[in-house]
């Protein structure tokens, strides 16, 4: 599944994060974590990681902003939020600005990394409709 992928999960939470990246890891990936939405958007420029994990809530910047700086620029990896919010438009939003899927905490981590696969296909295809 991850063939030398890289993963950037951008949370405050650094209990669930360091989690995450523990079984990403497992799982073969390179993780790279920030713990806010301005370092993150730094380092996808930076590292152009094939795959975003992107909290809604956090300090300094959250998810959101994040999403409306990337929406519709082809640097723009697939990006998965995650979030405790249970608001039908927050969610009806995420999707409107790109996200490949809307997850709520908690949630079990197999949802997680089928999101993940999910979100790596979409990359792929994308990038063959691109070359062909």
């Amino acid at each position: 599944m991850a063939n030398g992928k890289t993963i950037l999960i951008i949370d405050d939470d650094y209990e669930l994060s360091d989690g995450l990246r523990a079984v990403l890891e497992r799982q073969g990936f390179r993780v790279y974590q920030a713990r806010d939405g301005q370092q993150g958007k730094q380092m996808i420029y930076q590292h152009s990681p094939d795959l975003v994990i992107l909290d809604m809530m956090m300090p300094r910047m959250g998810g959101y902003p994040v999403l409306e700086h990337f929406r519709g620029k082809p640097e723009a990896p697939p990006i998965i939020m995650i979030t405790a919010n249970e608001g039908s438009r927050h969610k009806a939003y995420a999707e409107y600005l790109g996200v490949v899927e809307y997850i709520r905490k908690p949630f079990a981590m197999e949802k997680l990394l089928e999101a993940v696969e999910r979100g790596l296909n979409q990359k792929k295809d994308q990038a063959e409709k691109t070359e062909g």
